[in-house]
């Protein structure tokens, strides 16, 4: 085991409901750190103390402290945070991939909880949510003025017990409440199937614990059922993350051995990484390599990357990789944009403080932060295009998000697009919710799919005519 692998332990790439991160340092550079502001340190006692003594009802110290490091965390950037006793045992739960709860990848838009996806077969997608739902009330609890933390909290809870949801259905134009048993969750991060005679689809929804060992299991299986694979579709829309080891395993199986992956670079020395295709660089245990069962044809199969702009963070890290050694075409929609490394460390045995400690990059040397993946070709979500793309939250709608700390100033050209994605969306939601529902990803209808069965083929793509390359937007000048 290399030394950058006994520094890093185990490593993580950030998501947008904040449950998953980057890189995990367990070493501190302690002699690099500046004199401690004094002054500004006693103004916060004095401030503690006041509050204690003349507040006009007593406090309760721990959660006044706690509320305190949440803040000064929260007003970094997204995806810093402080981990109490429950979240930070929700974070671990969340990269194995087993958790207790309702089953949805959420985020925070107005205030509102905002379903990104119902995880496949869990109580929330049996109970028909869908993704675009905003989650109003939990229980008789209202959303609004909750952290995304606070709202995950009340969703959880013990396996069997009730949770009542009130949802917002904006394209159908009504509210309604839903009561969802909670149970374990195990997420099936990996679906490998023939989509067609030669044709394999690799369909990966996060990147966890288990990920790198069902891949394997599921492409092996497959190369012995039909060992003449002609072409790969890597499937990586609306996948939000994961695990960094995870992404540079995936990355390895498609790419000559040492060829660089990502890199890292930030302050402190046990930022500045270097991840290859090798190894020491994705296991983290002892044992058998398990990409050595993989047939060597992997490494050369022509290959298609579908993403979107749900591919965030160790999918964007796949994808680039992948572009910048030509080892296939990315098709789909430019990504996420998620370019930042977060480090997590213990505070002591139940609590945590995960930090923007680097940007990682691809292996040309560029960033992707507030950018993301462009893809070689440009392909809407279905045949009549992309209506709602514009209305899809990305790193650079993030307030406080790494290029610049002040909100973005509004681009007026982005408004009046989202304003007449909006008009559409109220349109469509008078359609039959049959009509409405994009077709499931894998299937014969999977208009981007085929068009990436297409490009495999030697045939003709129908590329998008409205998709362009969204800029960074402009900043607020002082």
């Amino acid at each position: 085991m290399s030394q950058k692998t006994k520094i890093a332990g185990w490593i993580a790439v950030g998501a947008l409901a904040g449950a998953l991160t980057t890189v995990s340092l367990q070493t501190v550079a302690r002699g690099s750190l500046a004199p401690m502001p004094l002054e500004e340190l006693q103004q916060l006692a004095a401030v503690f103390g006041m509050i204690k003594s003349d507040y006009v009802e007593p406090v309760d110290e721990k959660k006044l402290i706690t509320d305190a490091i949440s803040g000064m965390v929260s007003s970094l950037d997204p995806h810093s945070q402080y981990f109490d006793k429950k979240s930070f045992k929700e974070f671990r739960e969340g990269t194995t991939g087993r958790f207790v709860g309702v089953g949805i990848e959420i985020t925070q838009e107005d205030g509102l909880v905002r379903v990104v996806s119902p995880i496949e077969g869990s109580p929330a997608d049996r109970a028909g949510l869908k993704p675009g739902d905003l989650i109003t009330r939990v229980d008789d609890t209202p959303v609004k003025g909750l952290t995304l933390n606070e709202a995950v909290k009340r969703m959880r809870g013990e396996p069997g017990t009730a949770v009542r949801l009130t949802i917002l259905r904006r394209d159908e134009n009504r509210t309604f409440t839903v009561t969802i048993t909670r149970e374990e969750i195990r997420t099936q991060s990996v679906k490998v199937k023939m989509v067609e005679p030669g044709y394999l689809w690799v369909r990966l929804s996060q990147f966890q614990e288990r990920t790198v060992d069902d891949f394997v299991s599921k492409v092996e299986d497959a190369y012995k059922k039909n060992p003449n694979i002609k072409g790969v579709v890597l499937d990586l829309r609306n996948d939000p993350g994961g695990l960094l080891d995870a992404a540079v395993a995936v990355s390895a199986a498609f790419l000559p051995e040492g060829a660089t992956v990502v890199s890292t670079n930030g302050q402190i020395e046990e930022s500045k990484a270097i991840y290859k295709a090798r190894p020491e660089d994705y296991m983290r245990r002892r044992g058998a390599d398990p990409l050595k069962r993989l047939p060597a044809a992997l490494k050369t199969v022509p290959m298609v990357v579908l993403v979107n702009e749900g591919s965030a963070s160790a999918s964007e890290i796949v994808a680039g990789a992948l572009q910048d050694h030509k080892r296939a075409t990315i098709m789909g929609s430019q990504t996420f944009g998620k370019g930042s490394v977060q480090t997590v460390r213990p505070l002591g045995p139940d609590t945590a403080l995960k930090i923007t400690t680097a940007r990682y990059y691809t292996p040309s040397g560029k960033t992707i932060q507030a950018k993301g993946i462009v893809p070689d070709i440009m392909v809407d979500d279905t045949a009549e295009g992309s209506p709602y793309a514009v209305l899809r939250m990305r790193e650079a709608d993030l307030e406080k998000h790494l290029v610049g700390s002040e909100p973005d100033k509004k681009d007026p050209v982005l408004e009046k697009e989202r304003e007449e994605a909006l008009k559409r969306l109220e349109a469509e939601s008078r359609k039959p919710a049959s009509e409405r529902r994009l077709p499931e990803y894998g299937s014969d209808k999977d208009f981007q799919l085929q068009q990436a069965l297409a490009k495999l083929k030697g045939q003709p793509v129908k590329v998008s005519t409205t998709l362009v390359e969204r800029k960074e937007p402009p900043k607020d000048e002082d």
